[in-house]
């Protein structure tokens, strides 16, 4: 089954949501966030950035609609917004370690 062109709305949509997994500190937020739902200071102490890098690249995250959020009191919490991010994630990971032989380091390729 064929799909349509794709329209230069989504097109540009794509292409921006490429670029925000185009980042490594992105992509390790992302990859923090498949795991379990986070706050910003659970995830600054994780992945050793400030919490102001954490913020400001959550907020990009948030605006993309890849991750969305969670208040429980004065606490927020933060998670992917969807399977389709999860499923993206997954993807993108399986194509390298596919691409790579499954050396990609840190990670072990599935039996």
């Amino acid at each position: 089954m064929r799909r349509k062109p794709l329209s230069d709305a989504s097109a540009a949509a794509l292409a921006e949501t490429f670029r925000a997994l185009g980042d490594l500190t992105r992509v390790r937020l992302l990859d923090a966030l498949a795991r379990s739902e986070l706050c910003v200071q659970d995830l600054a102490a994780r992945l050793n950035l400030t919490e102001s890098a954490v913020s400001h690249q959550l907020r990009l995250l948030r605006n993309m609609r890849l991750v969305r959020t969670r208040r429980d009191g004065r606490m927020v919490f933060y998670a992917l917004d969807d399977q389709h991010i999860v499923g993206l994630f997954e993807q993108g990971l399986e194509h390298v370690e596919e691409r790579d032989g499954g050396r990609v380091e840190g990670r072990r390729s599935k039996p």
